[in-house]
């Protein structure tokens, strides 16, 4: 999910605290012409950063991630303002670390260079070159604003790419601090930069990139799409989920409603992959709810304390509008709310995890992409109902399966229609990044962030074809040659 703060004709953004609601740190997009004189330096850097040995690239990033560690504090501190969550802002600052320590290992092992003979010409060999992408460019969501930054540009350095990031607008203050830390690595800085921006920067980075990597929603994602196809630009989209969890009779309750508290609240449920509808064998149905509401009501916000309580404040006010809306239109239509339902507002804006019963697929709730701490639960009579249900809609992200075995697990995850499907767990997409996956449906495009793909992706593959026998020549085609 994107959102967009407002700028005035000099564009300077003005952006919101979303624990206080309140406007307290502004900053200035770069013009057309400052933009495009900070691209220009970065792809008359690249060429020696990609001609340098992969070793080079790797010393130098373990460099920046000595930098990084360094500035610790200032840049969670900095993360925290822009998300108001403090643990999950030292948890992102620290995925940068592991993210570098994965890349940096993993990288060594692949694009390598193979010699191969034609399984059906006998004289001709080949080999593949890997061409990095001169200038790659990302641009980054709100709710992640760290993570979701450093996901693509980590692995593009390594591959040899000047990488440009566009954050969002909504979340632009980790950007100083973690800018000095690549300032103080004077190779990396010549070919990567971090500039927030509004929409006119992001349009100019898509036209002006050779790639784009875009994690956000599905309506932005298309315009990124259509953007980038005018330019000829390959487009990797990362986009919204509605992501589904069933829940067998033969599943274990406390598990299965530990999975779906979690995956359903983890970062107030702003993440493309938290589960956002549950589908619950009607056997199980009642005890299942009993015990999903008793754990919701103990959680707490962490309200007025950042260091107290679990669920942290929505990031994007406007976001507590679309979740109140949906909560309303679920109402409307016949469903109960359990527990929570109501945006808390402190200036910022708040929601308890939220358990409604009584819905079905013609609410928004059960339908779109929510985004908050809201649990919808609806029973099922059949397996074959249950995946039906999980795969209607537009989205095809991420979905889970929780059952007795792991076994029964994976044979109704294989049914799904989402490229991650975490058994007996929830949102495993988060924490397993070795899994190569694809989005199905509106939840992306383009080749996978996960396993060996989200390194090979960043280069295009040149094949260097040999023939060591004799070339043919044109007599090859002569007709008269032919009726002899």
């Amino acid at each position: 999910m994107t959102g967009m703060a407002v700028a005035d004709p000099a564009q300077s953004f003005a952006v919101r605290n979303p624990r206080t609601g309140l406007t307290d740190h502004r900053f200035e997009a770069p013009s057309a012409a400052a933009l495009t004189a900070m691209l220009t330096g970065l792809r008359a850097a690249q060429p020696a950063w990609a001609a340098a040995p992969l070793a080079h690239r790797i010393e130098v990033l373990g460099r920046w991630r000595t930098e990084w560690l360094s500035r610790q504090t200032e840049i969670v501190a900095a993360l925290a303002a822009d998300t108001g969550r403090h643990l999950l802002a030292i948890s992102e600052f620290q995925a940068v670390l592991g993210m570098i320590d994965r890349w940096s290992r993993a990288a060594p092992a692949l694009a390598q260079e193979e010699d191969f003979r034609s399984a059906t010409l006998p004289t001709i060999s080949y080999r593949s070159q890997y061409v990095p992408y001169p200038l790659v460019g990302v641009i980054s969501p709100w709710n992640f604003p760290v993570a979701l930054c450093f996901i693509d540009a980590v692995p593009a350095l390594l591959a040899g790419c000047a990488v440009f990031v566009k954050p969002s607008e909504v979340t632009p203050r980790f950007v100083i601090p973690a800018m000095q830390s690549i300032a103080a690595v004077p190779e990396l800085a010549a070919v990567f930069r971090l500039q927030p921006g509004g929409r006119e920067t992001g349009e100019q980075l898509v036209a002006a990139a050779d790639v784009v990597c875009f994690t956000g929603s599905v309506a932005t994602g298309r315009k990124v799409a259509e953007n980038a196809a005018r330019h000829f630009v390959p487009a990797f989209l990362e986009l919204g989920g509605n992501d589904p969890l069933i829940v067998t009779a033969s599943a274990d309750l406390e598990r299965a409603t530990d999975v779906a508290l979690r995956a359903t609240c983890l970062a107030t449920g702003q993440a493309c992959q938290s589960l956002e509808r549950v589908y619950v064998d009607r056997r199980i149905f009642a005890p299942f709810i009993e015990k999903l509401v008793a754990k919701a009501q103990r959680v707490e916000p962490n309200w007025p304390d950042i260091h107290a309580g679990t669920i942290g404040p929505f990031i994007f006010g406007p976001q507590a509008d679309t979740v109140a809306a949906q909560l309303a239109d679920a109402r409307a239509k016949g469903a109960r709310v359990l527990c929570g339902g109501e945006i808390l507002d402190h200036g910022g804006k708040w929601l308890r995890p939220t358990v409604l019963v009584d819905v079905d697929h013609s609410m928004a709730i059960m339908t779109e992409e929510t985004f908050g701490p809201v649990i919808p639960v609806m029973p099922f009579d059949t397996v074959e109902e249950a995946i039906a249900l999980a795969n209607h809609g537009d989205y095809g992200l991420s979905a889970a399966v929780i059952a007795g075995t792991l076994e029964e697990a994976e044979a109704i995850g294989r049914h799904l229609d989402a490229g991650g499907i975490s058994l007996n767990d929830g949102s495993l997409t988060a924490m397993c990044h070795e899994a190569e996956k694809h989005s199905f449906k509106l939840s992306g495009l383009g080749g996978s962030r996960m396993g060996a793909a989200g390194y090979l992706r960043f280069f295009r593959r040149k094949a260097l074809i040999r023939q060591h026998g004799a070339p043919a020549t044109l007599d090859s085609i002569n007709e008269s040659f032919a009726r002899s």
